[in-house]
């Protein structure tokens, strides 16, 4: 083991001695505690801790991340996340949260081969060209570059809403919120995007699905 990694356990027991000082308690009181109301879903950026910046304890929030915060139809692995969070944890909120600066935003906006990423940074290109009109009025790449990582919530908001879990939930009037944020890494500050679906009637109705629909 390098010295590197011996540090990340030194550095976690004195993690578990801290929390065991201030809380006896702490640990086993998590053993039985996963009752979030929220799930977020972010970009994998190793600069943004969920839990902290929304000031929420472990147990607290239900997180999945990805490069780019993406929600693609063929990825059962963030489908998984989504149906466990809303039919066995029952969260009241589903909170999409990208952030400005976003490598894989701006790796989506270039023309050049970055291997494997290409395939998934695909989903990003597309929302691009989807928008392509008005972003390239914004004369400034990194103002547009900002404006893309918004857009890309957006659509990943809807792309969330899209599936048969929530919609399932929408019809028999669950308690359930699908929001879309945005995080400013150099000020700390989440935006709300004003994106916040409470209902089918809000997305286009070629989308919807009858709840004894099984296709996601």
């Amino acid at each position: 083991m390098t010295n590197t990694l011996k540090n990340l356990f030194i550095a976690n027991k004195t993690w578990v001695s801290e929390k065991l000082k201030a809380d006896r308690h702490y640990f086993k009181r998590l053993v039985d505690q996963q009752s979030p109301d929220y799930l977020w879903i972010g970009c994998s950026d190793s600069r943004i801790p969920p839990n902290e910046i929304v000031g929420l304890a472990p147990g607290e929030l239900f997180v999945h991340r990805n490069v780019g915060n993406i929600v693609v139809h063929t990825d059962m692995n963030c489908l998984s996340v989504l149906q466990f969070a809303i039919d066995i944890l029952k969260v009241k909120h589903v909170i999409v949260c990208g952030h400005y600066g976003c490598s894989g935003v701006r790796t989506a906006m270039d023309n050049k081969q970055h291997g494997l990423i290409d395939n998934w940074l695909r989903n990003i290109k597309d929302v691009y060209k989807q928008h392509l009109p008005e972003l390239m009025k914004i004369k400034n790449r990194e103002a547009r570059m900002k404006q893309l990582c918004e857009l890309n919530v957006r659509e990943q908001v809807l792309n969330v809403c899209y599936t048969r879990f929530v919609q399932n939930a929408f019809d028999r009037k669950q308690d359930l919120t699908v929001h879309g944020w945005i995080y400013d890494v150099g000020e700390g500050l989440l935006k709300d995007l004003g994106l916040s679906i409470t209902r089918k009637s809000q997305f286009d109705r070629l989308y919807h699905l009858n709840s004894n629909d099984r296709s996601v």
